[in-house]
């Protein structure tokens, strides 16, 4: 994204993440771990200390893709980065064994960070 776009909008974070990222980040842990290990992963992330790495350095890590504009989720975010409002740091697990991280909850937000500047400093927990 050109430097022009970075300039424009300035993403803005909450400081901790939402109360409701919690319990969907254990919906989506639960289908990847068995429910005691899913809410272990949700216990630390809670208490985890606030990180930060680059948009793409979490998509490279996550091996996961990018999600089109034509998103829901990915237009409603980009709706709330025009409009100035903070958007919640993710949720994210070392997943060690498969050398992959794990985005437990944020998969939205990241994307439409990306979409305009691919280099963002983006708040986390990771555990």
């Amino acid at each position: 994204m050109s430097n022009k776009m970075s300039e424009k909008y300035k993403i803005k974070w909450l400081k901790d993440p939402a109360k409701h990222d919690y319990p969907a980040a254990l919906s989506y842990l639960s289908l990847i771990y068995d429910e005691k290990a899913a809410a272990a992963y949700v216990y630390k992330l809670k208490r985890a200390p606030a990180s930060e790495f680059k948009a793409k350095d979490i998509f490279r890590a996550s091996g996961l893709s990018l999600l089109g504009i034509s998103d829901g989720e990915v237009k409603k975010y980009k709706r709330k980065i025009k409009s100035g409002s903070r958007l919640s740091p993710l949720l994210l697990i070392r997943d060690s064994a498969n050398g992959k991280v794990v985005i437990a909850d944020g998969y939205h937000r990241l994307c439409a960070v990306y979409s305009y500047i691919e280099d963002a400093d983006i708040p986390c927990k990771i555990i």
